[in-house]
Order: C-alpha cells, then sequence, then structure tokens
C-alpha cells in the first residue's frame, strides 16, 4: 500500500487495517511453520506496512500535541 493511500485514511481507519494485518501476519506464521507458505515476500510487505501506519500514527501525536 502506499504511504499516500495511508494518509488518506483516518486514526481509526488505520488502527483497523493494523489488526487486520496482524491477523495476516498471524496466520502467515503459521502456514510458514507447517511448510504451506507460498509467498515469503507477502511477510516482508506486512511488516513494513505495519511500521510506515505506526509512524504515521506518531507523527500524528506529535502533530496534536504541538497544536495543544
Amino acid at each position: 500500500m502506499k504511504i499516500a493511500e495511508l494518509r488518506a485514511k483516518t486514526e481509526d481507519q488505520l488502527k483497523g487495517q493494523i489488526v487486520e494485518l496482524k491477523k495476516e501476519r498471524f496466520n502467515l506464521r503459521f502456514q510458514k511453520a507447517t511448510g504451506q507458505l507460498e509467498s515469503t515476500a507477502r511477510v516482508r510487505e506486512i511488516r513494513r506496512t505495519i511500521a510506515q501506519i505506526n509512524t504515521l500514527l506518531t507523527e500524528r501525536a506529535v502533530v496534536a500535541q504541538g497544536k495543544a
């Protein structure tokens, strides 16, 4: 997912997406353990997307504190 798409979402949408991505990451870990994982690159994509969302949420929190 592009960072521009993430910036357009609300804080609640981003938090919901993190939950979904963590569930998917959990399922991929089990697929890897059982030898059924086909797309190993997806694990990396999910990890990076979660990091991007967390960074974006932190940026928004810092901006909100600066204005208060």
